[in-house]
């Protein structure tokens, strides 16, 4: 694992094609089907609380988001807020950092609703021809 000071001395030489790579780490990380989804629900809506993001990312399991969320705080992408009431209430936002995401992450986006229907008709084509 690279340290701070490797980390922060050596970033013209990272190479995500390399084993062991912190920028491989990154990409895995921001490449991940439920970050994306976390980062492009937070980028667009803004303050979550934990329930609604469950709720907006059908399919997601508690123990999922919970993983994603603890890892993309981790990351510096995501900020977890906790306020102290009864019962507590945690809400969760970009960073910073992680707001620099929004627009990759929107280009993603429009890029799969564009292009959808290219892509299933050469999965059917795929699968008629190999089947």
């Amino acid at each position: 694992m690279a340290t701070v000071k490797a980390v922060t001395e050596a970033t013209s030489s990272w190479d995500p094609y390399a084993r062991g790579c912190p920028s491989r780490d990154l990409l895995d990380r921001i490449g991940d089907k439920w970050s994306i989804l976390v980062l492009g629900e937070l980028g667009e809506h803004g303050v979550c609380r934990f329930t609604q993001l469950r709720t907006r990312l059908s399919g997601v399991s508690e123990k999922m988001l919970t993983q994603t969320l603890r890892a993309l705080e981790r990351d510096g992408l995501v900020l977890r807020t906790i306020y102290p009431a009864v019962p507590v209430r945690v809400e969760y936002a970009l960073t910073p950092l992680g707001e620099t995401l929004r627009e990759p992450l929107k280009a993603l986006k429009e890029w799969s609703l564009r292009h959808t229907t290219e892509v299933l008709a050469a999965r059917e084509e795929y699968d008629a021809r190999i089947s």
